[in-house]
C-alpha cells in the first residue's frame, strides 16, 4: 500500500511538472527554479534536521519518562524558532542584494522574481518551524501520517496546475503564492495531527541548558553540513543562472524534479527503518543495527537503481513524450543526476548510524570540506576554462563518490562494523548488480527500431526484469531471499483468506 501511494505521487508529480512548464514557459520556469529553489533547499534541510532532532526524541521515548520527552521537545522548538529568525535576517539582506545585483533575470520579470523570493522565504520558515513536529512523528514511527499528508500535498499541487491555466494574473507570482498556501495547509495538518496524538507537543517550552547545549552541539554539526549542502544546491543554481541564464535553470529544475519524485520510493523505505537503527544502537543491539544498516543500504540502492536504469537509457524519448518541449541539455543533466542519486542512497543509512552515536565532529568536518570544494571548482571551470554547463554535475558526482568513501571510512569503526564485512555484504552485491543488470537493456536499446512508445515500454519491461533478476541472484543472500519468499507467501495467503 505504501508503494502504491508512492507510484500515485510519482504520477501526479510528473504530470504537474509538465503542466507547470507549459503554463509558465521555459524562462519563468527557470526563474522559479533559480529564485524559488529556496523552498526545495530548506525542504531538504528540514528533512535532515528532522532526522537529527528525532534522535533525541527517540532516545527520550526509549527512557519512558514523559517529563523528559516534554523537555526535549520544548528545547527542540526553541532552537528552530531562533534559527528561523536568523534565516529571515540573512535572506532579507544578503539574499535580496544577490537577487537584484547578481542574478541574470530579464528586467521585465524582476518584480515577479522578487515576489517568488519572498514567498519562498516564508515557505522555508514555515517548514523549519514544523521540524520538531516532523521529528516527533518519525520518533513515534507514525509513518502512515507522512503517506496520507503527502497525498493531500500532491492533490493540492495538482489543483494549482489547473488554477494556473484560468487565472488572469501573472502566472509566476500566482504559482509562488499558491505554493505558499499549500505549504501553510500542509503544516497546519501536521500540527493538528501531532497535537491530537503526542502529549509532549502541549508542554510549554522550558530551557534546559544542559540538554539545550547537547542538542545544539549535534544540530550545529548537522546544520553546518546542511549549509554546505545549500552552497552546493542553491549555489549551483545561481552559478548556472549567472553564466548561462534562466533556460539552463529550467533544464536543471526538470532533472531535479524527476530525481525528487523518484526519491519518494527510497524515502518511504528509509524513513520507516531509520528509528530502528537509532533504537538498536541506544539499546546496545549492535548486531541488529549492523543488519539494519546493510539492509537499508542495499534495498535503497536496488530500489533507486531499478527505477533509474530504464529512465537513463530512454531519457530522450521519455522527456520528449512527457514534456513535449525539452529545454537544451536536460537529458545529460538528468543522466548524471540519476547516477548521483543512486550513489546517494548509500549515505542516509550511514548518516543515521553516526547520528545514533552522537559523534558527528569528524564525520561532518570531512564531509564539509568535500562539499565546500564543489562551488569554487565549478566557478573556476566556468570562469577560466569555459566549461560546458553539465561540468558542474560531473563535479557534484565526483564529490558524491568521495563523500561516500569518507563516510564509510569514518562511520563503520564508530559502530563496530568491520570494513571487510561491509565490503562483502554491501559493496560486492551492489557492484555486481550494477554491472550485470543494464547489459541486455543497453544492447536492446542500441538495436531496437520501431515506434517510440513500443520501444520505451519494451526497454522498461526488459530493464525491470533484468534488474530484478540480477538483484535476486547477485544482490541477496540466501536468508534474504527466504525472508522475501515468506513475506510474499504470507501476503498472498492473507489476501486469499480475505
Amino acid at each position: 500500500m505504501l508503494y502504491m501511494r508512492a507510484i500515485l505521487l510519482m504520477g501526479i508529480g510528473l504530470y504537474t511538472s509538465r503542466i507547470v512548464l507549459h503554463t509558465l514557459g521555459i524562462t519563468d520556469f527557470g526563474i522559479y527554479n533559480a529564485v524559488g529553489g529556496v523552498i526545495a533547499m530548506f525542504g531538504f534541510i528540514s528533512s535532515s534536521l528532522s532526522n537529527a532532532t528525532s534522535r533525541f526524541i527517540t532516545i527520550a521515548i526509549g527512557r519512558g519518562e514523559q517529563a523528559y520527552i516534554n523537555r526535549t521537545f520544548g528545547n527542540v522548538k526553541i532552537i528552530y524558532y531562533a534559527l528561523c529568525v536568523v534565516i529571515v535576517l540573512l535572506t532579507e539582506t544578503v539574499g535580496l542584494w544577490f537577487l537584484f545585483s547578481k542574478m541574470t533575470i530579464p528586467a521585465e520579470r524582476m518584480n515577479a522574481a522578487f515576489w517568488v523570493f519572498q514567498y519562498s522565504v516564508l515557505s522555508a520558515v514555515i517548514g523549519l518551524i514544523c521540524v520538531p513536529y516532523n521529528s516527533a512523528i518519525i520518533a513515534h514511527e507514525r509513518m502512515s501520517a507522512f503517506a496520507y499528508i503527502s497525498l493531500l500535498d500532491a492533490t493540492l499541487k495538482l489543483l494549482i496546475c489547473f488554477l494556473l491555466q484560468v487565472v488572469p494574473y501573472d502566472t509566476l507570482i500566482v504559482y509562488a503564492t499558491l505554493f505558499f498556501v499549500v505549504e501553510i495547509i500542509d503544516r497546519i495538518v501536521y500540527a493538528v495531527y501531532c497535537n491530537r496524538r503526542f502529549e509532549e507537543v502541549h508542554a510549554p517550552a522550558k530551557v534546559d541548558k544542559e540538554q539545550l547545549r547537547e542538542i545544539l552541539t549535534m544540530s550545529g554539526w548537522t546544520l553546518s553540513g546542511n549549509l554546505f549542502w545549500i552552497l552546493n544546491t542553491q549555489g549551483i543554481n545561481l552559478i548556472l543562472n549567472v553564466f548561462f541564464g534562466p533556460v539552463v535553470n529550467a533544464a536543471r529544475g526538470i532533472a531535479m524534479q524527476v530525481q525528487g519524485v523518484m526519491g519518494q520510493f527510497v524515502t518511504n523505505f528509509q524513513t520507516a527503518i531509520n528509528p530502528q537503527i537509532t533504537k538498536s544502537y541506544a539499546s546496545a543491539e549492535y548486531e541488529r543495527m549492523h543488519s539494519l544498516l546493510h539492509l537499508s543500504s542495499k534495498f535503497s540502492y536496488f530500489l533507486m537503481f531499478i527505477i533509474s536504469v530504464p529512465l537513463f537509457i530512454e531519457a530522450p524519448i521519455i522527456l520528449k513524450c512527457w514534456l513535449n518541449i525539452v529545454p537544451e541539455n536536460t537529458v545529460i543533466y538528468l543522466r548524471i543526476i540519476l547516477i548521483y542519486s543512486v550513489l546517494a542512497t548509500l549515505t542516509n543509512p550511514l548518516w543515521i548510524s553516526v547520528l545514533a552515536t552522537g559523534k558527528l565532529k569528524k564525520y561532518q568536518l570531512f564531509d564539509n570540506i568535500v562539499q565546500a570544494s564543489v562551488l569554487p571548482i565549478s566557478y573556476i571551470a566556468f570562469k577560466y576554462f569555459n566549461a560546458a554547463s553539465y561540468a558542474v554535475f560531473l563535479i557534484l558526482l565526483i564529490s558524491q563518490i568521495v563523500e561516500t568513501i569518507i563516510r564509510v571510512w569514518i562511520v563503520l569503526p564508530l559502530i563496530g562494523y568491520k570494513y571487510i564485512k561491509y565490503f562483502r555484504e554491501v559493496v560486492v552485491p551492489l557492484v555486481s548488480v550494477s554491472f550485470v543488470a543494464p547489459l541486455l537493456p543497453f544492447m536492446l536499446s542500441n538495436s531496437f527500431n520501431g515506434n517510440d512508445v513500443v520501444r520505451v515500454f519494451s526497454i522498461c519491461i526488459v530493464s525491470v526484469f533484468c534488474s530484478s533478476l540480477a538483484v535476486w541472484v547477485f544482490g541477496l543472500k540466501s536468508k534474504e531471499r527466504t525472508y522475501l519468499k515468506d513475506f510474499f507467501k504470507t501476503r498472498m495467503s492473507n489476501r486469499h483468506i480475505k
